[in-house]
């Protein structure tokens, strides 16, 4: 049987580039997990509990199969004891096949997989933290600080540091103010 495995990530919340992608493959049985949680993966879990010789899964990408590289390498030990294979279509796996993948291959699909982890943990993380009213980057200097450090170094009556002393406005940020 052909099995597709979806979950939602933070670029493909409701799973559609996946399915469309996976849906190409002739009698597919597509399994699809309602959350992006790594924890309690209960259709994924359901699926390798119940998979059969010959069975194949498909993937859109690793990362959709696993969190992290030892969620990986225990799946595809799961996979491999039950005689099935795993066929990840973004990066052209295939654990069916006889030949092998050169070395080089193999580190940079890990190395992708590792940064497809990174990437969607950290949207996810950002996602979270907006959710609660917190905003990435550097806090912004209020507008009226600027406004006095530009009018102090317009006048010419003042050096840079003591701009910086009176304003808290950085050297850096008084000159892409004055571009503006």
């Amino acid at each position: 049987m052909y099995f597709g495995y979806v979950r939602p990530t933070h670029d493909d919340q409701n799973v559609s580039t996946q399915i469309q992608r996976l849906s190409t493959i002739n009698d597919i049985h597509i399994v699809e997990e309602k959350h992006d949680s790594a924890k309690n993966r209960m259709a994924l879990d359901h699926m390798i509990e119940n998979l059969q010789n010959g069975d194949r899964i498909y993937v859109f990408k690793l990362y959709n199969l696993a969190d992290s590289s030892r969620h990986l390498i225990e799946l595809l030990g799961e996979v491999e004891q039950k005689g099935a294979s795993l066929i990840s279509l973004h990066e052209n796996i295939d654990t069916s096949k006889n030949e092998g993948y050169s070395f080089n291959e193999i580190v940079r699909h890990l190395v992708q997989f590792q940064s497809d982890v990174i990437s969607e943990k950290t949207k996810s993380g950002l996602n979270e933290a907006q959710k609660k009213g917190n905003i990435a980057g550097r806090p912004r200097k209020p507008d009226e600080n600027v406004q006095k450090a530009i009018v102090m170094y317009d006048s010419k009556n003042y050096s840079l540091a003591e701009i910086k002393e009176a304003t808290g406005i950085s050297k850096s940020t008084l000159y892409r103010n004055l571009e503006n």
